[in-house]
């Protein structure tokens, strides 16, 4: 088999690849745990870990184990019939998220699309509201997916530019202002749709008891909230889900990421029978969603989860490393925000745009992206030990502080 170099593989997708994404230069090859490798056998540690998708670590043993027996079984049926996997897997998710029924997907767009399709039809044959008039209340900053619906209530120009017309029946409204939502509801609201913690807008944490405001705003005027747990889920913030910092209760919950152990794409959304009882047989469907393969690693992924305490290793390491960050004292950092092991890294705009640090991280063998120009995201697996984190101060300290770690 041809091996190829690292700058061969760049230059290779330079070529046949459409240019939708910005990667760091680097290539990974191999993976286990936090560490990965690139072609050339340069170990990196990973703080990204795919947007929180690998909160179990890279080819955690007992999710590979799942997959491969599975695959040697059975991988899929549609739901065109029942299958052996996917009605242990509902129980499963059902208990973990204290919802009565799921409705299972593949991608966490595909989990917002439904989510939104639950808010209206919920909207029109509960509710009440006149036909095609449903509004969802949504905020600014937010980042639901890529679908020209959930981008037609984006305000990133890059998310939205040349790609109208765009889908109606959102209301967008500042983030972390319940006086704004208060106003933003008429007869024909249907919902609220919110991330508990704003990841692609740069780790932004809302104040304490805005969750529960917008719970009793959609309480007192008969609306679904929907969170979107896709990637603050499956103890990344040191919680199952970030909603249950403030302990609200959702409508619907929105899952995605981690819920495939970082080995394939499942999502779902949960909800009592009253919201997801709206659909009938040939009104919503995925070929995909619920097949046996993804049923049993994702299961898996919930296993390890619990059994490996993660919400608590979360919580405790998040803090930790937070707290190291700021003792680093660099003139370059600004501010430092998030909850468990979702931290975003805040830069002065006078120390330089946030790509000549993960660039600079990446040469010392820390991977971490960008966001927004001024903000890195550190997110590694949740497997990671202090012992890590402490490496990773220290290639931190060189990078934003000039200081040489000790060997």
């Amino acid at each position: 088999m041809t091996r190829y170099t690292s700058d061969e593989l760049m230059k290779m997708e330079h070529e046949y690849g459409a240019h939708n994404y910005h990667p760091l230069e680097v290539v990974i090859s191999k993976a286990e745990g936090i560490w990965v490798e690139d072609p050339e056998g340069r170990r990196y540690m990973d703080m990204l870990s795919a947007y929180s998708a690998v909160n179990q670590g890279h080819r955690h043993p007992k999710i590979i184990k799942a997959l491969k027996d599975q695959a040697d079984i059975l991988t899929l049926t549609s739901r065109a019939f029942f299958n052996d996997k996917w009605p242990l897997f509902a129980q499963k998710l059902a208990g973990v998220t204290g919802k009565e029924m799921i409705l299972p997907m593949n991608t966490g767009a595909e989990a917002v699309e439904t989510a939104i399709k639950t808010m209206r039809k919920w909207g029109y044959m509960v509710k009440g509201v006149e036909k095609d008039k449903a509004e969802i209340i949504v905020f600014a900053d937010n980042f639901h997916g890529r679908t020209v619906t959930i981008i037609s209530f984006s305000v990133d120009p890059d998310a939205k530019e040349n790609y109208g017309p765009f889908t109606p029946g959102f209301v967008v409204v500042p983030y972390d202002n319940l006086e704004a939502v208060e106003k933003a509801v008429n007869k024909n609201t249907v919902g609220i749709l919110v991330e508990p913690i704003q990841g692609e807008a740069g780790v932004v944490v809302p104040s304490e008891g805005f969750l529960k405001g917008l719970e009793s705003i959609a309480r007192k005027n008969n609306l679904l909230l929907a969170v979107d747990e896709i990637q603050t889920g499956f103890c990344r913030t040191g919680k199952t889900f970030a909603f249950q910092h403030e302990g609200i209760t959702p409508d619907i919950i929105i899952m995605g990421k981690a819920l495939g152990g970082g080995v394939m794409p499942v999502s779902a959304i949960a909800a009592d029978k009253n919201v997801l009882e709206v659909f009938l047989p040939g009104t919503h469907g995925s070929t995909f969603g619920g097949n046996p393969l993804a049923c049993a690693v994702a299961s898996a992924s919930i296993d390890v989860l619990i059994e490996e305490k993660l919400a608590e290793r979360s919580a405790e390491l998040g803090a930790y490393f937070m707290e190291g960050i700021r003792a680093l004292k660099s003139p370059k950092i600004k501010l430092v925000r998030g909850k468990g092991l979702l931290i975003g890294v805040v830069l002065h705009e006078s120390a330089g745009k946030a790509r000549k640090y993960t660039t600079a991280l990446k040469e010392k063998g820390l991977l971490c992206k960008e966001t927004h120009n001024w903000i890195i995201r550190f997110a590694p697996p949740l497997v990671i030990t202090k012992q890590e984190i402490d490496i990773a101060l220290g290639k931190m300290a060189e990078v934003f502080c000039g200081v040489e770690a000790k060997a």
